[in-house]
């Protein structure tokens, strides 16, 4: 997935929370919580959050010191002259 597409999708959920807080304004439906501000600030918690989590998962994911199987796998890796 792109960073282009993640920053669509949460956009998309943006736009629903939004959509969501209209629904309930129409409805006489008041929370003070709940309104465009904390929206906004939620969507830019997800914007730098979700990328971030990302990237730790590749780093984790693509390291060789985490677990014993992935220091075992570098050791053949370099055995092999892979590495």
């Amino acid at each position: 997935m792109s960073a282009d597409k993640l920053k669509q999708y949460i956009a998309l959920f943006g736009g629903l929370l939004s959509a969501i807080l209209l629904f309930l304004q129409a409805l006489g439906i008041e929370l003070s919580w709940f309104n465009d501000a904390t929206i906004d600030a939620f969507v830019n918690v997800l914007m730098a959050a979700v990328p971030f989590i990302l990237v730790l998962y590749g780093v984790w994911k693509n390291t060789y010191v985490v677990t014993k199987k992935a220091r075992v796998q570098e050791a053949e890796l370099k055995k092999k002259g892979l590495k």
